[in-house]
């Protein structure tokens, strides 16, 4: 479960500087302890389909699992647009144009999403084969330069250790929010539970070591990248792994990088537009989506999901292309990460009420409580160092569900 956000995430904490390795660490004990949440779940409810939107509704009811769905759809169009900040941002390195005019920027990312929108309306198949591509394309430019890098290490580029002009604890909260972006997708091995052999062993070996696994490897290839480009030319770099990839093996392996960067991304997407428009038609089948999102084309694939999620990440990305394409991605990611950390609260709540209504030993009641309270914290916590601005949108699109779901309720 590497995240191709990753690929951006080294220039948003050179602002921060050495203290952000303390927000990876954090976000990645979050990490944790949510996929522990999720694979408890997986053991409590087993052959459940549906993730956390039916963990929620078993627990606490439909209305509290409509805004987990809700918010989790928002988290995948905003997540989208994102992606194409990020392939627009690398894509920068071959044409620096892009970084400093704002109109061909939308241009390229509007083209991007609805050309992959496209691609997906034409079946399933085609868009497994490049997700595997892209995958092992993803993975190889992070753990070379991770591993690599930490034999070049510039120790002085760790000091001062907070270069933010803020607190040091807000700049843990702060780093530990944006790092958790690469986390998101924890849950997704839950999702497809019927599909899946043996899900009560499967899903929890695979959720908790998944995490794991990404964790290390973010947590190296940061420290890596802080080490190799000093902090002020870091935090104002559009492809901060291309950047390295120079440092360290010259120009040659910069092109490559960013070549293998930007096919990642865009299979990222590819991945992520077929889901914006499957998830909202699995909870339309359970009547607490609009019936729209049911429809299907001719290859079978929820072609009108597609084009909805589509239409709002360009409606998104329009809005907030003022500023830079740095500036741009973090706004989406955040509102994105918010969008996800609320259903995380109810979720927590879900478990503590579902474990409450079984017969565990005293032992487990502890360990109930316990797991309930840290993930609850956590995502508290991440919601808080996401800011005011990110906090108000990601409520209020999650807000604008509510009277879709009084709607449907009356027609039903």
């Amino acid at each position: 479960m590497i995240g191709a956000g990753v690929f951006m995430m080294p220039a948003l904490l050179g602002a921060y500087g050495g203290i952000s390795v303390i927000g990876w660490l954090l976000s990645s004990v979050g990490a944790v302890l949510i996929a522990v949440l999720f694979s408890k779940f997986s053991r409590m409810i087993p052959g459940v389909q549906g993730g956390p939107y039916a963990f929620t509704r078993e627990g606490i009811g439909e209305f509290p699992g409509f805004l987990v769905a809700w918010g989790y759809w928002i988290s995948v169009w905003t997540t989208n647009a994102a992606l194409s900040v990020a392939f627009v941002s690398y894509l920068s390195v071959f044409i620096p144009v892009l970084e400093s005019h704002a109109l061909y920027s939308i241009a390229v990312a509007l083209i991007l999403i609805w050309g992959l929108s496209w691609f997906n309306t034409l079946g399933i198949s085609r868009v497994g084969r490049l997700s595997l591509i892209t995958t092992v394309l993803k993975i190889a430019p992070i753990i070379s330069i991770g591993f690599v890098g930490l034999l070049y290490i510039d120790f002085s580029h760790f000091t001062p250790f907070n270069l933010s002009r803020e607190t040091s604890w807000m700049a843990i909260v702060s780093t530990t929010t944006l790092t958790f972006f690469s986390y998101l997708g924890i849950e997704s091995a839950t999702i497809p539970a019927n599909n899946i052999k043996d899900p009560e062993r499967i899903i929890p070996f695979a959720t908790k070591w998944g995490t794991l696994i990404a964790a290390f490897v973010y947590i190296v290839s940061s420290i890596s990248i802080i080490g190799l480009i000093p902090a002020q030319a870091l935090s104002v770099s559009g492809a901060p792994f291309s950047d390295a990839a120079e440092i360290l093996w010259g120009s040659g392996a910069q092109v490559l990088v960013t070549i293998a960067a930007m096919i990642s991304v865009f299979g990222a997407l590819n991945g992520w537009i077929l889901i914006q428009g499957q998830m909202p038609e699995a909870i339309a089948r359970d009547n607490l989506f609009p019936g729209v999102f049911r429809k299907r084309n001719k290859q079978g694939v929820p072609a009108t999901g597609i084009i909805i999620s589509s239409f709002l990440a360009t409606i998104l990305i329009i809005m907030n292309y003022s500023g830079s394409l740095m500036e741009v991605f973090k706004f989406m990611i955040l509102v994105s990460t918010v969008s996800v950390l609320i259903p995380y609260l109810f979720c927590a709540i879900s478990y503590f009420v579902i474990s409450k209504r079984a017969k565990y030993s005293r032992i487990n009641n502890i360990n109930t409580v316990l797991l309930t309270g840290l993930t609850f914290s956590f995502s508290l916590l991440a919601l808080i160092g996401s800011g005011f601005d990110s906090i108000f949108w990601g409520v209020l699109f999650l807000f604008l569900g509510i009277p879709v779901y009084l709607r449907i309720k009356e027609r039903i």
